[in-house]
């Protein structure tokens, strides 16, 4: 479903002549006016990274981080209005050890501190979405202080999905509506998509055009379940921490490739019968 409602669209400011000589070969191949609008990405395998060079696991948590500024930068550098990435789940926070969570934590608050100055030179804005409230007081903090801080950025929004779930966003998508029903004396057989798309965490945004995920896994991992239901999918073997800016405009180029239909007829669907009722059903 393309959400109906209106949402704040980013006018990001093209720079190419940023991009390295690899990545500008791929952009090269690419028809910027058929750019997808919104990027989400399932950032899956820094343990499985870090697990195959006998690492430990914050490392590969850490390059996890490094690689999220790295292709960031290269969404800014083509224009790409939204970014969201799934960072933390809900199911993270609970069934993570709490020695790692609390890693996560530092390691988002430095993250954010520490490039800071970088999203404001690439003109990006942050924004988050989850039950963000449930995360730690220091860490909220330094989360509204980087959004206020790029609030007024018109590049690439950058959403980081934190202590997110599909299903929890839903139940508070309901429970705000059922709410608003309440206030309103609404009827309740006149609530439509777009009512429940209005109580969505991603109200202000499109949904996503291509969603990307790494580490080889075939599932959707509880994430934006509402939005992707015509979202292409692409899936790499490759590890969240090897993940580089060229992969994702190579993603962009198999986005290109496809006939996106939305439950219509595609130009290779086979002709379609001008009087259906002449047709005979056969009966086996």
């Amino acid at each position: 479903m393309q959400p109906t409602g209106e949402w704040l669209s980013p006018s990001p400011t093209l720079r190419i002549d940023d991009l390295s000589a690899e990545e500008r070969a791929v952009y090269a191949t690419l028809r910027p006016d058929r750019l997808p609008q919104h990027v989400a990405i399932i950032m899956d395998g820094n343990g499985r990274w870090a697990g195959r060079r006998s690492l430990k696991r914050f490392v590969g948590h850490q390059q996890g981080a490094k690689a999220v500024q790295q292709v960031t930068e290269t969404a800014a550098r083509i224009g790409l209005p939204w970014l969201t990435l799934y960072a933390f789940s809900l199911e993270n926070n609970l069934r993570r050890p709490r020695a790692e969570v609390s890693f996560l934590m530092r390691l988002l608050k430095t993250y954010l501190d520490g490039h800071l100055q970088r999203m404001l030179a690439n003109n990006i804005r942050m924004r988050y979405i989850g039950r963000t409230r449930d995360l730690p007081h220091d860490v909220q903090e330094k989360m509204r202080e980087v959004e206020e801080a790029t609030a007024r950025n018109t590049g690439t929004t950058l959403t980081l999905a934190l202590n997110y779930g599909a299903r929890s966003e839903l139940v508070d998508a309901f429970r705000g509506l059922a709410a608003e029903i309440k206030h309103k004396h609404l009827s309740a057989e006149h609530i439509t998509e777009a009512d429940i798309h209005r109580h969505l965490y991603t109200a202000q945004m499109p949904d996503p055009d291509l969603l990307i995920r790494t580490s080889g896994e075939l599932r959707i991992s509880n994430f934006l379940l509402w939005q992707i239901a015509y979202t292409e999918i692409f899936v790499t073997e490759r590890y969240w921490p090897d993940f580089r800016g060229i992969h994702l405009l190579e993603a962009i180029a198999d986005f290109q490739r496809r006939e996106r239909r939305y439950g219509g007829i595609g130009e290779d669907g086979g002709e379609v019968e001008e009087d259906p009722d002449r047709i005979r059903i056969a009966v086996s």
